[in-house]
């Protein structure tokens, strides 16, 4: 007589997604119908504490607070209640400069179910009349506040996210040091709520006292005559840096960025920094655009900071040491520049094996030992080498002649997807 094979064992059911819920400052009344639901069902809520406290006692779940800081222990929280329900608070849209971000990282968007509720940028081009589209954004949670100097330009509208109540005097203070002082201010309080005020001003005649730690500037960009004119493509004016001489110039450094060809989320490796022209205006190409530049003299290295924070780059990861040595553990390039140092014994074989595939080296010198280098290499590696010459006009007694900058020779390339070893 035979029998029936035992049966499998079900699979056990699947977890639920962990429900992000966007909430305003209205609180439990802004909120729609979906994203109540999932906050009564959750047998876990998480979020801030000021968040967790706009909820009605009627959501019966665990309350559990974010601590500081809080990336850091996204992962472990979420651990350490996996298989309840969760659903974690993010103020307005939860992917707009939100937790959204650190949860999609650690858990992947499909185990996710995203509420949004509008966000304060949303409110705020609703409150002032300005469209989206043509209205920058830049945040300051958890950011330098020299952030905001790459966005100033004369006649553009910005809004920044405050990191707390004391953000909008910095914006007033930032904008006034670095001639934007008749800048039109406006600070939005707790919008969407019943306790929503605003105030107003110019950035140099700002006066208001810290309010409410929730709220968002809105900028009107308004040059003065004499403020420095920093426009978007690369060749800022030398006036632009803090140098010792020791600064690529502005038609060459225009040049050599145009063959970096910085693109989006890209990282660039400066080597022999000096003033740290180059990467500065790498990262001022896109926010996303990351740099690192190495500069063995301190300070230097310094300076380089320095000239990062004025325009608006505070990012830059500046390496006080010797090329290539300093090099060893950096992360991967997708474009190096060596603008110093091209005579150190190793440099330009340590840049070109860092390099992946499709990635691309300039390299800028006004010696004749470099330059010989650099034949050498273009020789063996093709891509392209010129001369750059700069002539500026001055004056010759009662006359007007020209005077020839020192002539630069500059070799770029890009790896090839067919060397052995490369990667694509």
């Amino acid at each position: 007589m035979s029998t029936a094979p035992p049966a499998s064992p079900a699979p056990p059911p699947a977890p639920s997604p962990v429900a992000v819920v966007g909430i305003g400052a209205d609180g439990w009344a802004g909120l729609a119908e979906p994203a109540r639901t999932a906050l009564l069902e959750a047998e876990v809520l998480i979020g801030g504490g000021r968040q967790l406290g706009l909820l009605p006692a009627v959501c019966a779940g665990r309350r559990v607070a974010w601590p500081t800081p809080l990336r850091p222990a996204v992962g472990g929280l979420l651990a350490a209640h996996r298989g309840s329900r969760i659903a974690v608070l993010a103020s307005g849209d939860p992917m707009f400069y939100g937790i959204g971000r650190a949860l999609t990282e650690e858990l992947g968007a499909g185990a996710l179910r995203v509420l949004p509720h509008p966000s304060s940028v949303a409110y705020a081009c609703a409150r002032l009349g300005w469209p989206a589209e043509e209205t920058e954004t830049v945040t300051l949670v958890g950011r330098p506040a020299a952030r905001l100097l790459a966005a100033l330009h004369d006649g553009r509208r910005l809004l920044v996210l405050s990191a707390d109540a004391t953000t909008p005097a910095t914006v007033a203070a930032l904008l006034t040091e670095h001639g934007f002082g008749p800048s039109r201010l406006t600070v939005l309080e707790q919008l969407g709520s019943a306790a929503e005020s605003r105030h107003e001003g110019t950035a140099e005649e700002w006066a208001h006292p810290a309010g409410d730690p929730l709220n968002l500037v809105a900028v009107e960009c308004r040059a003065t005559p004499d403020a420095l004119r920093l426009g978007l493509v690369p060749g800022l004016p030398d006036a632009a840096y803090e140098h010792d001489g020791q600064l690529t110039k502005r038609h060459v450094r225009a040049a050599t960025l145009a063959a970096l060809a910085p693109a989006p989320g890209e990282l660039l490796w400066d080597v022999g920094g000096g003033s740290g022209s180059i990467a500065v205006e790498w990262m001022r190409a896109h926010p996303s655009c990351r740099a690192v530049t190495v500069e063995r003299d301190e300070a230097r290295a310094a300076r380089i900071g320095r000239n990062a924070d004025r325009l608006g780059v505070p990012g830059l990861r500046v390496v006080s040491g010797r090329a290539p040595r300093a090099l060893a553990g950096l992360p991967a390039p997708d474009a190096v520049f060596i603008g110093g140092g091209l005579t150190a014994p190793g440099l330009i074989d340590a840049c070109w094996e860092a390099l992946p595939a499709g990635g691309r080296l300039v390299a800028n010198t006004v010696t004749l030992e470099s330059e010989a280098l650099l034949a050498d290499r273009y020789r063996r590696h093709g891509g392209e080498l010129v001369r750059l010459a700069v002539a500026h006009a001055v004056p010759v007694g009662g006359f007007t002649g020209w005077r020839q900058a020192m002539p630069v020779t500059q070799w770029s390339v890009r790896k090839p997807h067919d060397l052995p070893g490369a990667t694509p």
